[in-house]
């Protein structure tokens, strides 16, 4: 049951990653939310699309996207669809290809089924609580590096403090940073500010699977469908260098949330 339901999620998600990436080259358009971060009409129509197919999949799952209206029926569900339809807009403006669309079921605060499909990259990342993490259909799994100096990690540039940490690829999308570890991509991935759960939900369960150690920046564990659906940070790292990374964050961590 539980891979038939994974099925039907991934088929949905090809279906939005297809509609997303035909309209990717037209004249669609685009402006700025209240917080300086980019929307454009396809990360609408695809949220619309995305919410009648999944909710006629599971009727009784409640709903959390970055492009719709919070309800707060939600809570009182048992599942819960947390859906980010076009995470890294900004690649997807701009015509770069790190951008993916990210669906996550969530049932009492834990991902059980996510997906990315990012087609632009032709990537199709996959997992289920207990089932494991696949890319293109194939097992991934992370890396076993233990030693915290020259880990890899997605980024443009490197902080003073970081300089013996190497640079890898970054995708716009932390959905697609976050699965790098998972498929041994990357060694390393951390961010240091307060995120939304539709970024990381699927990506959380698929390095999860893939046998990476992930948490809040301050090396909590991580819930979903919260009353605030936002953590501090997200961490994702191979096991043997996480509690390395954790404090290394710490300090930084603190001034921040001190602020």
């Amino acid at each position: 049951m539980a891979d038939a339901l994974a099925d039907a999620v991934a088929a949905i998600a090809r279906e939005a990653a297809a509609m997303a990436h035909a309209r990717s080259a037209t004249d669609f358009a685009r402006s700025e939310k209240i917080d300086g971060s980019p929307v454009c009409q396809v990360d609408l129509d695809v949220d619309a699309m995305l919410r009648a197919r999944l909710s006629a999949l599971l009727p009784d799952a409640g709903w959390l996207s970055e492009e719709t209206a919070d309800a707060p029926d939600r809570l009182s569900r048992e599942r819960v669809w947390v859906v980010d339809p076009i995470d890294g807009t900004r690649d997807y403006i701009r015509g770069r290809p790190g951008w993916a669309v990210s669906i996550a079921l969530v049932e009492h605060g834990r991902p059980t089924i996510g997906v990315l499909d990012a087609p632009a990259r032709g990537e199709i990342w996959r997992a289920t609580a207990g089932g494991g993490a696949t890319l293109n259909g194939a097992s991934i799994h992370v890396g076993g590096r233990v030693d915290f100096p020259g880990s890899r990690v997605p980024t443009d540039s490197l902080p003073k403090v970081d300089r013996d940490l190497v640079a890898v690829e970054k995708p716009n999308s932390i959905a697609l940073r976050i699965a790098m570890v998972a498929a041994d991509r990357a060694d390393l991935v951390a961010t240091l500010r307060w995120g939304n759960e539709w970024d990381i939900a699927a990506a959380v369960l698929i390095a999860a699977e893939a046998g990476a150690a992930v948490s809040d920046a301050l090396g909590a564990p991580l819930r979903f469908n919260k009353p605030d659906p936002r953590a501090f940070g997200v961490l994702a790292s191979t096991p043997g260098i996480h509690a390395a990374a954790v404090e290394r964050l710490s300090d930084r961590a603190k001034v921040i949330l001190a602020a």
